[in-house]
């Protein structure tokens, strides 16, 4: 997708995109770091945007994973359809249906949930829901993996997840804390 495409789409966007570029590969490389590849099974993934981390994730799983995608904006979902995977399931809806469709998809959890989310933009109570359905879908090992620009909320996510550990990257833009939570 071209930088104007993207621009285009963050402002029709109503503040559903928290970015005014699509994330970095140095980012991509620092969000997928504490995923074991070889054992998991199931990832889902929340906020895809342009895919820079889906096609990552694709690159790296086992070929029998599956990896679920949910991302509200009509077009990155047209987009990110296009990729010719069958271990992708783009889902065009809200993430605080990821009990829903893990069931709908046959997964009883999710070993790792790959967040984008733009928690900053998003209505608390939409936030609350998102992440206490995500602990409640996570696998007993499972891990959340969230990046924001800010270190707002780290409190929010200590309240839902037994330990959070945080990284930095300067190399995005802008710099981002990548939030790394287990169960």
């Amino acid at each position: 997708m071209s930088k104007k495409k993207f621009l285009s789409e963050v402002f029709k966007s109503g503040g559903t995109i928290g970015a005014l570029s699509p994330s970095s590969s140095f980012l991509a490389e620092k969000m997928l770091n504490p995923i074991n590849f070889k054992s998991a099974n199931c990832i889902v993934e929340f906020g895809p945007g342009t895919g820079v981390f889906t096609h990552k994730l694709l690159e790296k799983m086992n070929p029998d994973a599956l990896l679920l995608t949910f991302e509200v904006n009509t077009q990155f979902s047209e987009d990110l359809k296009k990729i010719k995977d069958k271990r992708l399931v783009v889902i065009n809806d809200s993430a605080e249906k990821i009990q829903d469709y893990l069931k709908q998809y046959n997964q009883n959890s999710a070993d790792y949930i790959i967040s984008s989310l733009p928690f900053a933009v998003i209505p608390d109570d939409v936030v609350n829901t998102i992440l206490t359905n995500s602990d409640n879908a996570l696998s007993e090992n499972g891990k959340y993996i969230q990046f924001q620009y800010s270190l707002n909320a780290k409190e929010k996510l200590k309240s839902f997840f037994s330990e959070v550990k945080i990284n930095f990257t300067f190399l995005n833009l802008p710099p981002a804390f990548i939030y790394v939570c287990n169960k």
